[in-house]
């Protein structure tokens, strides 16, 4: 597939992390980057160093969690920079949600930003990409999502959730114009991944990640996932049958 030209972007969850990371790199390769986060501080640190750069990011506080909100901001930007080309549903929360000792505040707030945020995000313009005949919509599921961990119900399934409906909207848009690309993750140096206290195999540093999320955004590829020292095995345990799964899954956690 031929690579796209990008004019414009939006990315979510672009206060820290691989939301942040991403909307730099975009920024560097001269695209205008709309840069969605709820810490205005870190969006502005962000647009700050994308122009000592000579790069344009522009900061838009917005929370996910507000679907309708969400929704009618990125339609209302849409309309403003004469079309978005690219929207990249990066925000996201983790935590632990033990089967045994199960948090349903956890869960929701999972739920809430991990899937009912990510699908508002990407239906917001979803409508105008068709009828433009262009566009690309990007969607940060993880290598998580590929099975049931053990421990993480919730954030497991919310990656889940988005790696189907990028697939599901990957097959329906062919012919449109419109690109879809599912990023998967592993382990990447983070906010959220500083929280975690267990092993972390494979830790990757940001940049190296962004670096192949943007390589394989331009290139319009169905799939990116990182790094292939873990997605390896993470696609073996997607195959492998429920039993033999079941077992190797409680020697993980």
């Amino acid at each position: 597939m031929a690579e796209m030209t990008y004019r414009t972007a939006l990315v979510t969850g672009a206060s820290s992390g691989l939301g942040r990371g991403l909307a730099l790199w975009l920024a560097k390769h001269g695209v205008r980057v709309f840069a969605t986060g709820r810490r205005l501080s870190q969006l502005q640190a962000l647009a700050s160093e994308a122009q000592a750069a000579g790069a344009a990011v522009e900061p838009v506080v917005m929370d996910v969690n507000h679907a309708e909100a969400t929704q009618e901001r990125i339609r209302a930007i849409d309309a403003e920079c004469g079309g978005l080309d690219l929207v990249v549903a990066n925000a996201g929360i983790g935590g632990p949600t033990h089967g045994k000792r199960m948090d349903w505040e956890r869960t929701r707030a999972i739920i809430d930003t991990n899937v009912t945020g990510a699908a508002a995000t990407l239906c917001a313009v979803l409508p105008q990409m068709v009828e433009r005949r262009r566009g690309h919509v990007v969607g940060v599921s993880s290598l998580a999502g590929m099975r049931g961990l053990a421990g993480h119900a919730a954030y497991s399934a919310s990656k889940a959730f988005l790696a189907t409906f990028l697939e599901s909207l990957r097959v329906d848009l062919k012919g449109t114009g419109v690109q879809v690309t599912c990023v998967y993750p592993g382990f990447v140096k983070s906010e959220l991944t500083a929280k975690n206290n267990f092993p972390m195999p494979f830790l990757m540093e940001t940049e190296d990640a962004v670096a192949l999320m943007g390589r394989g955004i331009f290139a319009g590829a169905a799939e990116v996932s990182f790094p292939w020292q873990l997605a390896t095995p993470m696609r073996l345990l997607k195959v492998m049958p429920n039993p033999l799964f079941d077992a190797t899954a409680r020697r993980l956690k």
